[in-house]
């Protein structure tokens, strides 16, 4: 497990390479132009835009719900049902 808060002190490339290695997408959307993958990695949401070969990666505030990040991903999230 990697912590966190020392995610975000990595170069970008190496922040992209954890999240390809230990992250979990959980969805993608697209906005203007931008493929946009969001990613559950150490209990947090992060969210990947790429664009034209850049990429940025993007976190969210300790407060914001899991409900308001999920919200733009809603339509094209997949749920099975629970028996």
């Amino acid at each position: 497990m990697f912590e966190h808060s020392l995610f975000y002190q990595l170069p970008l490339r190496n922040q992209v390479e954890l999240l390809n290695r230990q992250g979990t997408a959980v969805a993608h959307r697209c906005h203007k132009g931008w493929n946009i993958t969001l990613y559950a990695i150490n209990n947090n949401f992060v969210e990947r835009w790429e664009k034209n070969g850049l990429d940025i990666v993007a976190s969210f505030k300790a407060e914001t719900s899991a409900v308001t990040i999920l919200e733009p991903y809603l339509d094209k999230l997949e749920v099975e049902p629970i028996y």
